[in-house]
């Protein structure tokens, strides 16, 4: 899989569309995803718009719960990178954060925006 940073600067301004939610493994048996470490993985929907073009919505997954996060507010996105995958006939680009923040937080920049 191939992974390429994201220059988050171009995306414009970043809006948290919705309250993150835990990403399962198994959602028959409602198992949730973890990374290497341990810690669950949550998914973060947030709007971009680069260069005043059309609002798109990506998906950025990212170790641990994110702190403080309310729908329509401006994040902070740290260490954005994507990735190229395919399955078969699919196949797409899946997003991972470091982490994300509300963007007026000044404290510490630990795993999922836990300061």
């Amino acid at each position: 899989m191939q992974s390429v940073p994201v220059d988050t600067v171009r995306l414009g301004v970043l809006r948290c569309a919705g309250v993150p939610e835990v990403k399962f493994s198994n959602s028959e048996t409602q198992e949730v995803k973890k990374d290497r470490d341990g810690n669950p993985v949550y998914s973060v929907a947030v709007t971009v718009r680069p260069d005043g073009r059309r609002i798109s919505v990506i998906e950025i997954a990212v170790s641990g719960q994110p702190k403080g996060l309310e729908a329509g507010q401006i994040v902070k996105v740290t260490g954005l990178t994507a990735f190229m995958w395919s399955m078969g006939d699919r196949h797409g680009v899946s997003f991972r954060a470091d982490a994300i923040t509300p963007a007026h937080s000044t404290g510490g920049q630990g795993k999922g925006g836990d300061a």
